[in-house]
């Protein structure tokens, strides 16, 4: 349920309420139309969701909601393609204010113009997923399959890594099978929600959200707020899961005890093949514990409405032919603008499905298989795609890897393209700046002798102490002070040389550097020498295009073929989803990827058998080495002391 006030949840429960309906459309050039209530023609809207099909609960479903509306209004339709359309629903609570809660946010499909009105059909956010995907060699875990098909679609995520790390399975490293029906990243998440137990749909703000069955009540629907209601007479539960095996064909079945539920088939996941058959148990085992908790009895019920529930909530109900001892959970539901809220919760009968469910089906028939590549002159694709980022230093770091099998003596090529982020070291430079000044030439002019008007003191008043006195300073020749300096002018005796100075001047300064990037290709556990691409970049972002003919190939070999990258002068990040690859030649197959089992032989000295058993003195080392796109550690402990048994007597050493 979307969190609300609890005054909220009091007045949606009272047999009057007062509330109404506003919306907003944005284009994709950023103009907005606000809508009331009274811009919205009477039974037109509606909201339409749901998160199982019309049958029974399943898991990993991944359904659009769908949102129509007819509007009065005359906004040019053309300019509403892929525009979003938001709702909300505003509730007058009993202190007179009015509480606002989202409905959802909506990309418009059709736009329809009539005379007067604007007929809308829009969806969420999940209809983005349906967009091709190629990473069939991707390996992570759900985080980050999640991570990298809302990356590629531009969703946001509702929850957090840690969020998803939290759940069981939520730390697996998954890979995806080669023979699956993977066709859009839509695909992916449905399967990355069957490993999780739980369902994806778009919540309200147009995010991401995994949701899971549950057992706790949210609120109770009593009498009054059904119009109508019909209930099941029998209560849907799960007891086992069944998951299909793509190598034996067979159905693998897990079950809790009693086994007397309903079982839950997964069918082919791409994504529960690899491991061994423990791993295998394990992760059906955590999808059967989230799937336990469904308790609940199907029904169907037309209420008055409360717009906070949303799909998956658990809900009571109460009065009438309801068992108030008995849950249902919301797996479909239709809310109308101005009018009644559908309520629907389906559910298989566990006495019709029990004896199908014990069966191990031969699954032969109906498994999905890609087009066989086996066959001479078919061209065969191996795709890469990185579902973990990756930070690149001094060190050889593996940013691709790719295992192929051709069936015959073929040719086959490599293609890659890496876009990555830049961020280069700061660097020093230092220049010195040099340059002439030049000294010109001047006029050196006579020096005037003592006793001149050029010696005169000269008062604050701007006069001399002679003009204070009121007398004029008379020359040797009887004349005025004022025509003896007039009749006296400089005389030029000579000029300086020109001269020219060099000057010299240190100049420092940082400036963003060069990182160098080395490309490395490894075929086979054989470094590849004569052909190792190498590019000089600055700070920011960049892309390379890697290629490389893989000859001389032999029949029925498994072939890896890895890439390495290391930078000096900074470090450089590939974010998820930013390394693509792919290896294409004829008659290339399928290689089958570890199943996470090591078999170890040993030999030792034979052992004397006579009196008395003894032993040989036996020394172990023991190293490990995991070779993975990322980098991590593997620890174990083995004890000091063995025991071996000879005769049904063991015998410590």
């Amino acid at each position: 349920m979307y969190p609300v006030s609890e005054a909220f949840l009091q007045a949606v429960q009272e047999n009057t309420r007062r509330y109404y309906w506003t919306g907003r459309i944005t284009t994709t050039e950023g103009v907005t139309y606000e809508f009331g209530a009274d811009d919205i023609v009477k039974g037109s809207g509606y909201i339409s969701s749901q998160c199982c099909g019309s049958t029974e609960i399943e898991l990993g479903t991944v359904y659009a909601a769908e949102m129509g509306i007819t509007l009065l209004s005359n906004i040019d339709r053309y300019t509403l393609e892929d525009a979003l359309v938001e709702l909300f629903y505003h509730l007058r609570l009993s202190d007179g204010t009015f509480e606002e809660i989202p409905m959802g946010i909506f990309e418009v499909s059709e736009a329809n113009r009539n005379i007067k009105t604007l007929e809308l059909k829009a969806y969420d956010f999940m209809l983005r997923f349906d967009k091709s995907f190629n990473g069939f060699e991707t390996i992570g875990t759900v985080y980050d399959f999640v991570s990298l098909c809302c990356k590629a679609c531009k969703v946001e995520m509702a929850q957090s890594q840690a969020d998803y790390e939290a759940m069981p399975n939520g730390t697996e490293l998954l890979s995806i099978f080669t023979e699956n029906d993977i066709e859009t990243y839509r695909d992916v998440l449905y399967y990355v929600g069957q490993v999780l137990g739980g369902f994806f749909c778009i919540n309200r703000e147009g995010k991401l959200e995994l949701r899971k069955y549950g057992n706790e009540p949210v609120m109770e629907l009593e009498t009054k707020h059904r119009f109508t209601s019909s209930f099941s007479d029998f209560i849907t539960r799960y007891t086992a899961v069944s998951s299909t095996n793509m190598k034996t064909e067979t159905a693998e079945y897990y079950h809790l005890d009693p086994d007397d539920g309903l079982t839950m088939n997964l069918g082919v996941n791409p994504l529960l093949q690899f491991g061994l058959k423990e791993t295998r148990e394990q992760l059906c085992m955590n999808i059967l514990n989230d799937l336990s908790v469904v308790d609940y009895v199907p029904f169907d019920s037309e209420t008055t409405g409360n717009p906070a529930l949303d799909l998956g909530d658990v809900i009571r109900f109460k009065g009438g032919q309801a068992d108030e001892n008995r849950i249902s959970a919301i797996t479909s539901m239709q809310c109308k603008i101005g009018g009644k809220h559908t309520l629907k919760g389906v559910g298989k009968n566990p006495r019709l499905a029990h004896a199908k469910s014990k069966n191990d089906k031969n699954i032969s028939g109906l498994l999905n298989q890609i087009i066989d590549n086996k066959e001479a002159g078919r061209i065969g694709i191996h795709t890469f795609t990185n579902a973990s980022s990756f930070t690149v230093g001094e060190s050889d770091v593996k940013i691709i890897s790719i295992e192929f099998a051709p069936n015959e003596a073929v040719m086959a090529q490599f293609f890659g393209s890496v876009i990555v982020g830049v961020n280069a070291d700061q660097v020093e430079r230092s220049v010195v700046a040099r340059g002439d000044v030049l000294i010109p030439s001047v006029e050196v002019e006579e020096v005037l002798a003592e006793g001149t008007a050029g010696n005169e003191e000269t008062t604050d008043s701007g006069t001399t102490d002679s003009d204070a006195a009121g007398t004029d300073v008379l020359d040797e020749t009887g004349g005025s002070s004022d025509s003896a300096v007039a009749a006296e002018e400089p005389v030029v005796i000579g000029k300086t040389k020109e001269q020219t100075l060099t000057v010299e001047l240190p100049v420092v300064w940082k400036e963003d550097g060069q990182v160098v990037v080395h490309f490395t290709f490894e075929f086979n556990d054989s470094i590849i020498e004569i052909h190792q691409p190498e590019e000089t970049w600055h700070s920011g972002m960049h892309s390379i295009m890697l290629y490389y003919p893989i000859e001389n190939l032999v029949a029925n070999y498994r072939n890896i073929f890895n890439v390495y990258a290391r930078a000096t002068g900074g470090t450089v990040t590939v974010d998820t989803g930013d390394c693509l690859a792919a290896i294409m030649g004829q008659s290339m197959g399928a290689g089958e990827a570890w199943d996470g089992e090591i078999r170890i032989e040993e030999t030792i000295k034979k052992v004397k058998l006579g009196g008395v058993l003894q032993m040989t003195a036996v020394d172990e080392n023991i190293t490990w080495k995991i070779d993975e796109l990322v980098k991590r550690t593997y620890s174990d402990v083995v004890p000091g002391r063995f025991g071996i048994g000879a005769f049904a007597m063991p015998v410590e050493r």
